[in-house]
């Protein structure tokens, strides 16, 4: 089960939304780090295509945690990204650059993720875009 998770990362990694659709069910709950938590696929891709036009982002240092049975899995990584272009409520965007700690937690069934929890320190990322 871990598998479909990879693949998900792999296609955040490539910069391909339709693979990461792919692995989401289409009932996916996604519960955003300071945020509201998103329901189906289509909410995911309005994100994943608000994501792609203010921030580039990639992910190192992954590691993958699941439990006996592969239906809850965690990830933990660093996101170094640059960020492109104004999100509302938060500093002007001028290209700056960050670098943070993040971890995603996944509820998957039937082969597909139908849960997508992302947590990390928005202080820090404030901290880091604000200089």
């Amino acid at each position: 089960m871990s598998q479909i998770v990879r693949r998900y990362f792999q296609a955040f990694g490539d910069g391909d939304a339709e693979a990461m659709l792919a692995t989401l069910s289409e009932n996916v709950e996604h519960h955003v780090n300071q945020g509201e938590t998103r329901h189906g696929k289509a909410a995911f891709a309005t994100f994943l295509a608000h994501m792609n036009r203010c921030y580039r982002e990639d992910l190192t240092d992954l590691v993958i945690f699941t439990n006996e049975d592969g239906t809850r899995i965690a990830a933990e990584f660093v996101v170094s990204g640059n960020y492109l272009a104004t999100d509302a409520g938060l500093p002007e965007a001028r290209g700056q650059t960050y670098r943070l700690p993040a971890g995603s937690f996944f509820a998957l069934e039937d082969g597909l993720i139908t849960r997508v929890t992302t947590y990390y320190n928005l202080q820090d990322w404030l901290t880091q875009v604000r200089r």
